[in-house]
């Protein structure tokens, strides 16, 4: 796989100017005559770039395009000194003063450079491997295959068949991807009457590839999934089904597709294909509850062989699927109460859809949840119930407030002192920075700690102590904001 590092900048730089020789001496060189504007150069086993603050935009300009450096997004460096796009891809701020910029990256050494798969592990910032092409992400809600000239790859159990039309010439094919820590040698395709075929054996969910035909690595072709991802590198992307969507009959129909919840309800993006006995198609879904509806020739229409089912805006029904375990959402007491309606973050704050079950002590209903951080409300004959249930501590009793469920928690904010607050917050871009919603609780004398569930990357978040905001002052990460008062910074990874 071809992707942009430390490896990409050197070679890049150090043969433009004057060969690759010069990388080995430790004295600067020089882009521009006199007075240079930029300047690149090797110290300290670092690669640095110095930029003058008064640095012509035309002569930043050549320099870019001379060596190709797009990504780093040095001229918005210079006007904000905002050095965020530089640091997700691995650079330090080495110097900011009045007049000049510094910037660092770590070198490291290329005699593999040649081999597209060690570009995946080169210096950049930026998840492992296992993180960053995790199948099962929280981020990807459902997923489905798109296939040109072929069919979709041949799925039965656990196996899926990869397959690679025609070079027949072809002396060895190769397939490498996410589901093999990206090995170029460790699995081949054996050659068929029609091309090159290889079985995997693959759980549900999303998996990148190449195919490495005489030791040249290329995307599928045939398939017109293709995410870049964020290192210059293109990979072909296949998700593994959990999910097929059948509707039986309406031969006579032209085109019918599937919308739900999980896609925004999009009514032509999800295309069924045609088959003896009537529509399929084959999808990933994330755990969680799903509406879903059918859509023949531009009509709506329920599923007619799925009796488990939701009351949508429209006075109909929508169908549902429920895939993972249930979460039993109780609240105690209003016994007179004649209806109790569940509403939340998880239902996109629906009020026609979640009706409770009344029980001897109160009202429940189950509903089923992938791994998240959740807000929702209960509302008894139509009145909001400020009762936080059994999930969220009651802060203020007084001050009405959404109540907060997380899902397999994966991660603890803590922060030490601060024995006199009587509340402390944390709000963050896991939360839409909701300042008075994920309360955290007082462990001992002087910490405090919440538990919850973040994605895979970057994170921004900061604390609220007794309503005032501040960065953690136990993490050394931060950057700046549009309010110059900091946020601090997780790069998370499982």
């Amino acid at each position: 796989m071809e992707m942009r590092s430390t490896a990409y900048y050197i070679k890049k730089l150090s043969l433009t100017c004057c060969g690759i020789m010069l990388l080995i001496l430790v004295v600067p060189f020089t882009l521009f005559a006199q007075a240079p504007a930029v300047n690149y150069f090797i110290k300290d086993g670092k690669m640095l770039i110095e930029l003058k603050k008064q640095t012509d935009e035309s002569a930043l300009d050549s320099f870019i395009i001379k060596f190709d450096l797009f990504d780093l997004d040095l001229k918005q460096f210079v006007k904000t000194n905002l050095p965020d796009s530089l640091q997700k891809l691995g650079w330090k701020l080495e110097q900011n003063n009045g007049d000049i910029l510094v910037i660092s990256k770590l070198l490291r050494g290329f005699d593999n450079f040649d081999n597209p798969a060690d570009k995946i592990i080169f210096t950049e910032k930026k998840p492992s491997n296992t993180n960053q092409f995790d199948a099962i992400h929280t981020d990807i809600k459902y997923g489905y295959n798109s296939f040109r000239k072929k069919s979709p790859f041949l799925v039965k159990d656990s196996l899926v068949t990869f397959f690679l039309r025609n070079n027949s010439k072809a002396q060895t094919v190769m397939l490498a991807g996410s589901f093999n820590d990206w090995n170029p040698g460790a699995l081949a395709m054996n050659q068929t009457d029609s091309g090159w075929a290889a079985d995997v054996k693959l759980g549900p969910g999303k998996y990148w590839y190449k195919f490495i035909i005489d030791g040249n690595w290329t995307v599928d072709k045939e398939n017109t999934l293709v995410e870049n991802d964020g290192q210059g590198n293109d990979n072909s992307v296949f998700y593994k089904p959990n999910i097929i969507f059948t509707l039986n009959g309406f031969d006579k129909a032209k085109k019918v597709f599937v919308a739900g919840s999980f896609n925004n309800w999009k009514p032509r993006e999800l295309q069924m294909t045609r088959t003896s006995s009537g529509w399929q198609l084959p999808l990933y879904l994330a755990n969680g509850t799903h509406t879903y509806r059918f859509v023949a020739d531009g009509k709506w229409m329920n599923d007619p062989e799925n009796n488990d089912r939701l009351p949508n805006e429209f006075n109909d029904f929508n169908a549902v699927l429920r895939i993972g375990r249930p979460h039993l959402f109780i609240l105690n007491g209003y016994s007179t109460a004649k209806q109790v309606i569940l509403t939340g973050s998880f239902n996109n704050w629906h009020e026609h859809e979640l009706f409770m079950t009344k029980t001897p002590g109160g009202w429940q209903l189950p509903y089923t949840l992938g791994p998240g951080n959740y807000e929702y409300r209960f509302k008894a004959d139509g009145k909001w119930v400020n009762d936080h249930g059994s999930d969220t501590p009651n802060v203020n009793p007084q001050k009405k407030r959404n109540a907060y469920l997380i899902i397999d928690p994966n991660f603890t904010f803590r922060l030490k002192g601060f024995n006199t607050a009587k509340t402390i917050f944390v709000a963050g871009d896991f939360n839409n920075w909701a300042p008075d919603t994920y309360a955290l609780k007082k462990e001992g004398e002087d910490e405090w700690l919440l538990s919850v569930h973040l994605s895979q990357g970057k994170h921004l978040y900061k604390f609220v102590v007794d309503g005032k905001w501040i960065i953690d002052p136990g993490n050394n990460l931060w950057e700046q904001n549009e309010f110059s008062t900091g946020n601090s910074v997780i790069w998370f990874e499982k």
